[in-house]
């Protein structure tokens, strides 16, 4: 359903004087299926949120390809209503002055959806809110609220792929696993794939089919979820160990 494709990502130095670039991926490619949660799991610096921008069509790679259903994510008109996000920032994602029930409808129309009342209170009740949240602003809300609210706009879409760029990173911990536990639900309802982009590896753990350690914007191993603790590379044992230690 989503194949990476010797991606190869860099941006120019800041420094007027010079034309040298950094690279940020390097050679990355990697595939999933459909109803699949694929974990990128990574330290800051990683790569991981250029790797989610260029999923997403935000950004073109330097060299390789970004393919959903084999059709180039560089076509706005593929990729619309295919792939949705639910990013970190939930406070910047959202439309400080829209409703919640304009947010949604935001969605839906992105995806032709035909609109109406009912389905948009239908989706704030599948994510744990109620009808009294639908012409509510963000800042009426919590963080964990807001998040739900993102959430349901991501499906409005009837999407086939959500990434989640450190989606509950934001969050309270006693939150965290309530929204863990909402997209493990929504993701056998609605059928979709999630690309899971964190460097919590416990909440990747917990939600993922399988993973994929990066570091320096390459992979270094991929890994079944069951197999976690048969991690091979010695960067993989440090990250996990230093988790199974706590």
């Amino acid at each position: 359903m989503l194949e990476v494709k010797n991606v190869f990502k860099s941006y120019k130095k800041p420094d007027f004087f010079t034309m040298k670039r950094n690279m940020v991926l390097h050679d990355v490619s990697f595939s999933m299926d459909e109803n699949e949660c694929l974990g990128i799991i990574g330290e800051s610096g990683s790569g991981k949120s250029t790797l989610s921008r260029l999923i997403l069509g935000i950004e073109a790679p330097d060299r390789g390809e970004v393919l959903i259903n084999r059709k180039s994510v560089k076509n706005r008109r593929e990729r619309k209503g295919i792939v949705s996000a639910v990013f970190q920032d939930y406070t910047s994602s959202i439309n400080p002055s829209a409703t919640v029930h304009d947010t949604i409808l935001e969605s839906m129309q992105i995806s032709k959806t035909k609109f109406n009342r009912q389905e948009a209170i239908e989706l704030l009740n599948k994510v744990g809110l109620s009808e009294d949240y639908l012409y509510r602003h963000p800042h009426e809300l919590s963080g964990g609220e807001v998040q739900r609210v993102c959430i349901a706009r991501a499906i409005a879409s009837k999407p086939m792929l959500i990434v989640l760029d450190e989606a509950i990173s934001s969050l309270d911990a006693s939150i965290q696993v309530t929204i863990l536990d909402l997209l493990k639900n929504l993701k056998k309802e609605y059928n979709l794939s999630y690309l899971f982009i964190t460097h919590d590896i416990q909440a990747a753990a917990y939600i993922c089919d399988k993973l994929i350690i990066f570091k320096d914007g390459k992979i270094v191993e991929k890994i079944k979820t069951e197999d976690i603790k048969n991690v091979k590379e010695d960067y993989s044992k440090q990250l996990f160990n230093a988790v199974l230690a706590v």
